[in-house]
């Protein structure tokens, strides 16, 4: 799909100000503490996760942006992997654990990604933070130079910006955060239909049917090209 970025095309890596680090080690114990965390999950941390630390804190205070609703702060986790997999559920317990955005650098043998899911407040309940999928860089030397951090009016429209960096899709003019997340789901479900579509056509050997699939396919097709993913 040629509006879908190449994750290798794009360096997510930011250096956040000096003043930002907070640099505590967070003990494993004290994330299963926020909720039921299964044996299994528990294990899987144990087999994948050498060490999380909270190493940037964004917030107020600390890079001198003002809190908006929804982004009151914006914490930077850095996870060292015993090994380059890490389960995602080992990420949604982290941002469950955690009533706050979060930014995740994983770190192994010299190379650091980045990955964040968009987590907002729930519209039913403001109490309850709600993620979206993650969003996944490429895997990068630990030396790469590091872009500066975006210039940004708040902690909405910073944690906006470091977030599209990660999502491979361009966005749109005037295009919320929210709406590119949704789209991109939207393009990801046209994507994968058509790759539906396209194998029961072949398999397909009733000209009639044959008709019938194809026009399906020309409507998602030209959907997916509205939605800014053609392929």
């Amino acid at each position: 799909m040629s509006n879908i970025s190449n994750p290798s095309e794009r360096n997510p890596l930011v250096s956040y100000p000096s003043q930002a680090e907070f640099g505590r080690v967070l003990p494993k114990n004290k994330i299963y503490e926020h909720g039921a965390v299964k044996t299994r999950l528990k294990e899987r941390f144990v087999e994948q996760v050498e060490q999380i630390v909270w190493q940037y804190k964004l917030a107020p205070e600390t890079i001198n942006l003002p809190a908006k609703p929804g982004v009151p702060e914006i914490q930077v986790f850095r996870i060292t992997l015993k090994g380059q997999e890490l389960d995602e559920a080992i990420l949604q317990c982290i941002d469950d654990a955690v009533q706050f955005p979060l930014l995740f650098e994983l770190e192994h043998q010299g190379k650091v990604r980045m990955v964040a899911s968009y987590k907002r407040p729930s519209e039913a309940d403001s109490g309850r933070w709600v993620t979206s999928e993650y969003f996944w860089g490429n895997w990068l030397p630990v030396t790469t130079e590091r872009n500066p951090l975006p210039a940004a009016l708040d902690l909405g429209s910073l944690y906006a910006a470091l977030l599209k960096q990660l999502i491979p899709l361009t966005p749109r003019h005037s295009e919320t955060l929210q709406q590119l997340v949704e789209r991109y789901s939207a393009v990801k479900a046209a994507a994968l239909q058509i790759e539906k579509l396209k194998k029961k056509l072949e398999k397909e050997k009733q000209f009639n049917r044959k008709v019938e699939i194809n026009g399906h396919l020309k409507a998602l097709k030209e959907e997916l090209c509205q939605l800014g993913g053609d392929e």
